[in-house]
């Protein structure tokens, strides 16, 4: 391995451990117990180092949310795939975008709620970003309807998942109904 080689695996390796930092931080106290100050002593890297890497928080929570989005996309086609027809499939999606949500709430904020810098539908958008959406229209796009834009059905069905999660998260809706309010959006939405 050249000196070069090992100088960029550091430095990946030291991104890492601020994002995974940052995340943990803003999971047990909150995103505005993250500051730079803060992580630098928990990662034990003087503030210097830390703006080498990101220019500030909010591309720690740019960079958190990309994250995020990576492993959503990854859960909800996992469940997806693990589902027998249009239904199920849809239903899997509905709960695995919900838990993800209650297990990750500084994560899912980071990624829908904070200025992390990201651009969200544009020609620029992160690929993480776009991939988190292209998991939900590959389920979501065959349940649209005729004569109903995929896209478009995937944003409403996405816009009513976030205001569950939001919701239901703020204490505004209980959550021992998510089940059924699950159950009435996949009935009352998807064409199936």
């Amino acid at each position: 391995m050249s000196v070069q080689e090992r100088k960029q695996r550091e430095r990946a390796d030291r991104e890492r451990l601020i994002v995974a930092t940052a995340r943990e931080l803003a999971e047990q106290q909150g995103w505005d117990a993250v500051t730079t100050r803060r992580l630098a002593e928990r990662i034990e890297y003087s503030q210097p180092v830390l703006y080498s890497h990101f220019r500030g928080k909010r591309e720690i929570i740019g960079a958190v949310a990309l994250e995020g989005a990576a492993e959503m996309a990854s859960a909800v086609r996992a469940a997806a795939s693990a589902a027998d027809d249009p239904r199920t499939r849809v239903t899997a999606l509905a709960r695995t975008y919900l838990e993800f949500a209650e297990r990750n709430p500084a994560v899912y904020d980071a990624m829908f709620q904070l200025d992390g810098g990201l651009a969200f539908a544009h020609e620029d958008t992160p690929e993480p970003l776009k991939d988190a959406f292209a998991a939900l229209l590959e389920s979501l796009g065959e349940v649209a309807g005729d004569g109903v834009h995929p896209g478009l059905f995937t944003e409403v069905f996405w816009a009513a998942l976030h205001g569950l999660a939001t919701l239901t998260r703020a204490g505004r809706l209980p959550p021992e109904d998510t089940g059924r309010r699950v159950k009435l959006l996949v009935d009352r939405l998807a064409v199936l």
